[in-house]
């Protein structure tokens, strides 16, 4: 493990051993949930510091999550832990979907937050890889799962990194690209700093359809009044493309 890996190792274990009882993403919600087989840590360091992300295992050794989850090679990292099963893997490949902006949150363009991880060794048995739901119609209201390692406390660094999952309903406006969610009970529950790179899926097989890619709050809080989402199937072309290049079969 090279001296940057070591440094994010311990930030991310200093998280999850601070991490203090909580109820949410942000809002209310539960621990683990349908996702735990498939969630991991997506550990990054840079200038500004050290930072984390979720993402969902696709295969044995890859992950997807947002685009703005990742760095470099030399300062990107994968790290799982489940009961007493854990890895930290650095990446053999990343790639990053081609119309990604980085400055799509301020901007308001659009932009495909997606990014592809190929680990240097297959994640543990623990972990299994996440089906993809192949639909690309949302229906206003439906409701779906969504799972992350975030902040449960805005602000509070120490209340990410244990995996919480919860209920979201889709809202206008209606995208063939991206997913609106929004809590249903209107009780402040939705993505948080963390939850970026994590899985929204269907509430009834559990499958995959979008990965978490930014939050708004009500006022000058960043969290907890709408989620959105990068839809999975319409990029199923990037996807696929990515692992030809890559030499791995699906």
């Amino acid at each position: 493990m090279t001296l940057i890996h070591t440094r994010l190792a311990a930030l991310v274990l200093g998280a999850c051993l601070a991490s203090g009882p909580s109820q949410a993403l942000v809002g209310e919600s539960e621990t683990n949930g349908p996702m735990a087989p498939h969630a991991v840590m997506v550990l990054t360091s840079g200038a500004k510091g050290a930072g984390f992300c979720t993402g969902v295992l696709i295969g044995r050794d890859l992950v997807l999550t947002a685009a703005h989850c990742v760095a470099g090679l030399a300062k990107t990292m994968v790290f799982f832990k489940q009961n007493e099963a854990s890895a930290f893997l650095a990446p053999a490949a990343i790639a990053v979907h081609p119309a990604y902006k980085a400055e799509a949150p301020r901007t308001r363009e659009r932009s495909i937050d997606l990014a592809l991880i190929r680990t240097n060794a297959p994640l543990p048995e623990a972990l299994t890889p996440a089906k993809i739901d192949e639909r690309t119609n949302i229906a206003q209201g439906a409701l779906y799962g969504i799972s992350g390692f975030g902040l449960t406390r805005e602000g509070q660094g120490a209340s990410g990194g244990v995996l919480h999952w919860g209920k979201l309903r889709a809202r206008a406006p209606l995208s063939s690209i991206l997913l609106w969610a929004e809590d249903p009970s209107a009780r402040g529950f939705g993505a948080c700093e963390g939850d970026s790179g994590g899985p929204v899926f269907n509430v009834e097989t559990n499958a995959l359809i979008a990965i978490t890619s930014w939050s708004e709050g009500e006022g000058k809080t960043h969290c907890g009044k709408l989620t959105q989402a990068v839809l999975i199937a319409p990029q199923r072309a990037w996807i696929d493309g990515v692992l030809r290049g890559w030499g791995v079969a699906r």
